[in-house]
């Protein structure tokens, strides 16, 4: 028998206004009536799905334990905020403009925001049984919320917790950056170790027109848990969205991102570093959409995987016929470092206006020998020339992440996932 019943949903959303309300029952009638989803469906080609909805519970009121979290003493002064299975744990903060506070407490506070917000920018839930059970389940979150012509101080750091074995929880992370508005937020996604769970975390951004938005997510969860997390964002007209994903737990973590380029002129940077052991799987499927005039997107990421683990990118850009003079370029780099390891790389064009720049390109290979013994010659030995080679390889998506302060531990962390596998002789 499943625990996710109608009661649960109702549990769930008990206090909620009217529109909020259909949208959880439309989605329970979704999940109702959905299933599995398979690889004969395109957006989950190259994946088998190994468990069910039914292996899970809804998560109940117990607070995630896990030590504090380390980004926030790489940041500058952040705010800091902490979700434990999807529930905001703490006090709201609303001081000179920015608004940082329970996704709950702000549907009664801030109604029009939240409505504009999740009926502009939210996750459709009837796309997939995943998408269904976030918005059916689902309850708890955080509101980040500029408002119009105000900068935010300073960086908001989200720590993300997920535990309790056999639980789901719904993560739902909300950004909204009015008119000429700046917001700067890091994610950390975390789970306890040895536990099974399953997280199902939705980020709704909202970028208003002239604003500004950086959103980096750092993927750490560890290596039993699954993750299938959406996000869909939303651009007004000189708008700026800069993502970044770093991806390095979980035992399956997809991300599938949505991006609208909406406004007249609005831009998107998308960068990503991801690094797979084991028998990981990171699975990434990346739609951007060119709807507005002279809009520009960049989407750039580099992976490595080792042993029996794999990557999987989906890469689609669609220029829709209003979106003429549109600029926009998709790369995507993997290496394979261990005979058991693969990846899949899939970059797509979908283009309907005829006054366009756009590119892409992918490539899936080993280490280069011919760099190897390059730096042989200059009397390094192999296991010292591979390791400097993954940091070159890895270092220009580095470069390039909307926070540059997470650069050096991402950089610690894949170097020594790495050399932990020289050493045990996995690569």
């Amino acid at each position: 028998m499943s625990h996710f019943d109608q009661v649960a949903s109702s549990t769930a959303g008990a206090e909620e206004p009217a529109w909020r309300s259909a949208i959880r029952s439309d989605a329970f009638e979704a999940f109702s009536n959905g299933s599995m989803p398979t690889q004969d469906e395109e957006i989950w080609r190259y994946v088998d799905l190994d468990f069910s909805m039914d292996d899970y519970r809804p998560a109940g009121p117990e607070v995630v334990e896990l030590a504090d979290d380390p980004l926030a003493d790489v940041l500058s002064d952040p705010v800091t905020a902490l979700l434990s299975n999807g529930e905001y744990i703490g006090d709201d903060r609303i001081v000179d403009g920015l608004s940082v506070m329970s996704l709950r407490r702000a549907l009664a506070d801030k109604p029009s925001v939240v409505e504009a917000a999740l009926t502009r920018a939210g996750v459709p839930a009837r796309e997939d049984l995943f998408k269904a059970a976030a918005a059916a389940f689902g309850g708890g979150g955080i509101l980040v919320h500029a408002d119009r012509n105000v900068v935010a101080p300073s960086v908001v750091s989200i720590d993300s917790r997920s535990g309790v074995d056999g639980v789901a929880s719904f993560p739902s992370i909300v950004l909204v950056a009015e008119e000429h508005a700046e917001l700067s937020v890091v994610v950390h996604e975390r789970s306890t170790p040895d536990d099974d769970v399953l997280v199902v975390p939705q980020f709704s951004i909202l970028v208003g027109d002239g604003a500004r938005v950086s959103l980096s997510i750092v993927q750490n969860f560890d290596y039993r848990a699954r993750s299938i997390g959406s996000l869909r964002a939303v651009v007004g007209a000189d708008a700026t969205f800069r993502f970044g994903e770093i991806g390095l737990g979980g035992r399956f973590a997809r991300l599938h991102l949505d991006v609208g380029l909406e406004g007249r002129g609005s831009s998107a940077n998308i960068v990503g570093a991801y690094f797979g052991e084991q028998r990981q799987i990171l699975d990434y499927r990346y739609f951007m959409r060119h709807v507005g005039t002279n809009t520009r997107s960049d989407m750039f990421l580099k992976g490595a995987v080792e042993d029996e683990a794999r990557s999987v990118f989906t890469g689609m850009i669609r220029i829709e016929e209003t979106g003429q003079k549109t600029e926009a370029f998709q790369t995507n780099r993997n290496l394979i470092l261990s005979e058991g390891a693969s990846a899949q790389s899939v970059p797509n064009l979908e283009i309907l206006a005829n006054d366009v720049r756009c590119g892409h390109g992918s490539t899936v290979g080993p280490l280069d020998t011919d760099q190897r013994y390059y730096l042989m010659s200059r009397g390094l030995d192999p296991k010292t020339a591979d390791r400097l080679q993954m940091r070159g390889f890895f270092e220009e998506a580095l470069q390039m992440l909307p926070h540059p302060e997470l650069a050096e531990s991402t950089r610690g962390w894949i170097n020594g996932k790495y050399e932990t596998a020289q050493a045990e002789g996995r690569v």
